[in-house]
């Protein structure tokens, strides 16, 4: 269809039962590119790539489109603010706007934002293993359903290939030998994915817990008073000491996580991947330490060199505080103040920078009005800048602990604008960093849910 000198000179557009009329001059520099792309059209068949359908009597072009998302578009060709239609999925509108040849910055900035939150909650939901999981089951899917109608189609004459098609399906997949690996790794990485793995989690807990209350308690003085050491320097970890009560839990705790660690990498899907994982690295630093420790021990022996080893050792034992962290794998609180980080690493280093150049300028002006200017009896407290900082930095927090503190009448003044200046420093990036916390949570609570339902059904089943 021509557009040219003898063509209609009124075109009308059908959207979803909705009519629009509009002269052949207009639709040339139209702003919508579909509607505009009409203008060029030289044959039904390019119209037809445009629209779904076409009238030649009427000259009416149809779109099976959503009307009321193309009258606010429509509203937008004409007053030039594009906003989301009232209770309609933003991401569907957006699809509209995609069709109709409009991108995400024709929306007003209010929306903008609405939509990039919906796309980040949507698409992050679901992870690259999620998608990859989904895959040979759809497969599968779509396999049997091509088998189960090429059966139909061979009617009563291929009952004999039916059947043979029929023992085919029988046989196991392709894929069938790795889906164990894969119900395993779900079982050690997501502790809602099946009651199995919710069993695994509770018990990982368990351990947990039991290995901190024994690391804090070994460090009471009562503690260590029953067990009679010979030597405060040595090491925990020799023949007499793996026969105590302490020994031997913290003994069957390392034997659990190492296990743990040992079985999610081999049925891990990629092992650099796995290796560079956080949590996965502070479980190997949480490890690590006890088997350093009895190396330590075995090498050095009971004589000075273990003395000398003595401070090492200490600092490897303190290092299974790390174990905490391994709770990260069963509460999505510390799952998303992880993620959180992870993602609002900008704001964290802009709120240091502030810190830093308030730090700074405060300290300076401190010692020099307490110390440099000699107004007063100088406060040894502010004696150097770096001494200085230490009361910036309390004080721009409003921790105040009180140890040192301004005299002179400018310094009180200063003090008083640090503590000012520090709220409101700390305060500007908070509000980006509790946005994205409140979504990082919706987003774990989002995919927490989904293994519910399948761990729902499991136990149904």
């Amino acid at each position: 269809m021509n557009f040219g000198r003898g063509g209609p000179s009124v075109v009308v557009l059908n959207v979803g039962g909705t009519r629009y009329s509009f002269s052949r001059e207009v639709l040339k520099d139209f702003p919508l590119r579909r509607l505009s792309r009409l203008h060029g059209c030289l044959s039904e068949q390019d119209v037809l790539e445009v629209c779904d359908d076409y009238d030649r009597e009427r000259n009416e072009y149809f779109f099976d489109r959503h009307s009321e998302a193309f009258g606010f578009i429509m509203l937008y060709v004409r007053y030039g603010h594009l906003r989301f239609v009232p209770h309609m999925c933003e991401l569907s509108f957006y699809n509209e706007m995609i069709y109709w040849g409009l991108e995400a910055s024709h929306l007003d900035y209010c929306c903008q934002r609405r939509l990039d939150d919906r796309m980040s909650d949507t698409y992050t939901s679901y992870s690259a293993e999620d998608l990859q999981a989904a895959e040979p089951a759809a497969g599968a899917a779509w396999g049997s359903g091509s088998t189960t109608a090429s059966s139909s189609r061979g009617g009563g004459a291929e009952a004999g290939e039916g059947a043979e098609q029929g023992s085919g399906r029988a046989a196991p997949p392709p894929g069938a030998e790795k889906k164990w690996l894969e119900r395993m790794r779900r079982t050690f990485e997501e502790p809602t994915s099946s009651l199995a793995a919710q069993i695994l989690a509770t018990v990982s807990i368990l351990f947990v817990i039991v290995s901190m209350v024994v690391l804090c308690a070994s460090t009471m003085p009562e503690w260590r008073a029953a067990e009679n050491r010979s030597m405060e320097e040595q090491s925990r970890y020799t023949a007499d000491s793996l026969r105590e009560p302490s020994g031997i839990i913290e003994a069957v705790c390392i034997g659990w996580f190492t296990a743990e660690c040992i079985v999610r990498f081999i049925v891990s899907k990629d092992k650099c991947e796995f290796v560079k994982r956080p949590l996965n690295i502070i479980d190997l630093l949480a490890i690590t330490p006890y088997y350093i420790s009895v190396l330590m021990t075995v090498f050095t022996g009971e004589n000075s060199q273990l003395q000398r080893a003595g401070v090492t050792l200490r600092v490897l034992r303190m290092m299974r505080i790390f174990w905490v962290i391994k709770l990260a794998r069963h509460f999505i609180g510390l799952q998303t103040l992880g993620l959180t980080l992870k993602r609002c690493y900008r704001e964290m280093v802009m709120l240091l920078v502030f810190v830093c150049v308030a730090m700074a300028i405060f300290s300076a002006l401190a010692q020099l009005l307490e110390h440099g200017l000699h107004l007063g009896k100088p406060n040894e407290g502010y004696a150097s800048i770096p001494a200085a900082c230490w009361w910036v930095i309390i004080s721009m927090t409003t921790v105040g602990y009180g140890d040192v503190c301004p005299v002179t009448v400018p310094g009180r003044i200063l003090g008083g604008i640090c503590v000012v200046s520090g709220i409101v420093l700390l305060a500007l990036p908070i509000t980006f960093i509790y946005h994205s916390f409140v979504q990082c949570y919706h987003e774990l609570k989002f995919r927490s849910a989904r293994y519910s339902r399948s761990l729902s059904a499991e136990f149904l089943n």
